[in-house]
């Protein structure tokens, strides 16, 4: 007897879903039958990259695919595409948090400016989306952030992204208990280097480094982390929340 996730009928938004992990994202949940929201924070190719996505999606299952922009460090903006997206679609079931920048440098030489926009986006973004979004969210639904083995290794010039990956997997433990009254889970996956155009930042000699410490001898793609955000917001992971689900080929440090 063969076991298989079927969505239909539910509503997943994806944040940051115009390329690499989040447009994974979306095309797997919606191919296990859910309506995908698409936010994407309109700058550089974003629109478009969601757009032709969204595009490609409804080709395949008319009406099941919308594209929403909003930039998750902006508290207003954030508030405005959930009442946007409740009009549209009536609520969503999983809102994946997903939305995520970088800018490395060492302490010494890290501006402010590039310590504030790592954190506003990838964990003020994160919490603005989750009281925004628990408001439209219907009982029984789940949340899935991403988290990353940068929180738990510490990688050499990546203070502002190791804190607010770290802050992001604490903050899903403290959802996980305050939406349990509404039978909400919440989960943080942290992948390890997974194969993205953020990845290919990495110099070559750091990722040949980084290489020779994943026991399974490979990077990850983007299909690893969009199979187990799928495991999570599925009926089989009815009794999972408030975990942190490492997605790393085994890499220990």
């Amino acid at each position: 007897m063969s076991i298989e996730i079927n969505l239909n009928g539910k509503v997943a938004l994806i944040t940051g879903a115009s390329q690499g992990i989040g447009a994974q994202m979306a095309r797997t949940f919606h191919r296990a039958g859910a309506t995908v929201v698409l936010n994407h924070p309109d700058k550089g190719s974003t629109r478009g990259d969601a757009d032709a996505l969204a595009t490609q999606l409804n080709a395949i299952r008319p009406h099941s695919a919308l594209v929403v922009a909003a930039d998750v460090s902006d508290e207003a903006a954030v508030q405005t595409m959930m009442t946007a997206v409740h009009e549209q679609v009536g609520g969503i079931d999983f809102l994946i948090n997903n939305a995520a920048i970088i800018r490395d440098r060492t302490l010494a030489k890290m501006s402010s400016a590039e310590w504030q926009d790592v954190i506003d986006v990838n964990l003020s973004g994160v919490f603005h989306c989750c009281k925004f979004g628990l408001a439209i969210m219907r009982d029984g639904g789940a949340i899935i952030s991403l988290g990353s083995i940068a929180a738990i290794q510490g990688f050499y010039g990546q203070a502002n992204y190791a804190a607010a990956k770290a802050g992001v997997q604490a903050m899903m433990r403290v959802v996980s208990r305050e939406a349990a009254r509404r039978a909400i889970r919440a989960n943080s996956i942290a992948p390890g280097v997974i194969d993205t155009a953020m990845a290919a930042t990495i110099p070559a000699p750091v990722r040949a480094g980084m290489l020779k410490e994943i026991p399974l001898g490979r990077f990850g793609a983007t299909e690893d982390i969009a199979h187990v955000a799928l495991f999570l917001c599925s009926p089989l992971a009815a009794y999972v929340s408030g975990q942190t689900i490492e997605v790393n080929g085994g890499w220990r440090g």
